[in-house]
């Protein structure tokens, strides 16, 4: 019972966490090149080692923000989509975390050298060394992954969200007589049109 109530303030913080995680991880360095021809260490990104992590943590971002007002029906969607999203991009880190290919440091390696193309690549790079912000950002997705579960779990038993931020019903009828300034803002604000 007491994951119910708490539910909603789980999720949008797991939500937010995992969103917040991944948007500064793609910022700081993943991966770091030791190159072969003694020079210096290429730093390699995380939104060039993975090109998804940015867009992807920004959308989880805009799911947390929206997840605490939105509906029922809505809840859940938002629960899958960070369902998916967190498997996803673990995946990939945990790949990149294991494997550290080539390809995850191209782009930053080409820029860096002017140089492309596997065999100039492969002379150039002695050894790809992971720092540990993917392990960090791996940290953040098991977060996501926790609070969709727990949106899926609980979501339905939310109370109803976002009535703040619903207008009163307009009037059936206008208003008869002289309209002032206040009436006007007022009927504005409720989606009528006084100048009808």
């Amino acid at each position: 019972m007491d994951l119910v109530r708490r539910g909603r303030s789980l999720s949008v913080s797991g939500f937010l966490l995992g969103g917040a995680i991944g948007i500064i991880s793609s910022t700081q360095t993943w991966l770091t090149v030791q190159r072969a021809d003694a020079g210096a260490d290429i730093l390699v990104p995380g939104a060039s080692a993975v090109p998804l992590l940015a867009p992807l943590s920004l959308a989880v971002l805009a799911l947390g923000a929206a997840l605490s007002i939105t509906g029922r029906a809505l809840r859940l969607v938002f629960g899958v989509l960070a369902g998916a999203t967190a498997p996803l991009l673990g995946w990939t880190t945990l790949q990149l975390l294991l494997t550290a290919p080539v390809s995850a440091v191209r782009s930053t390696v080409t820029e860096t050298t002017g140089l492309a193309g596997g065999d100039a690549l492969s002379d150039v790079v002695k050894a790809i060394v992971p720092t540990a912000w993917p392990v960090i950002a791996l940290v953040g997705w098991v977060v996501l992954l926790a609070a969709s579960v727990v949106v899926l779990l609980t979501g339905r038993a939310w109370k109803k969200g976002g009535r703040r931020y619903a207008t009163d019903a307009a009037p059936s009828t206008p208003t008869a007589g002289p309209v002032d300034a206040v009436d006007s803002w007022d009927e504005l604000s409720r989606g009528t049109d006084p100048t009808r």
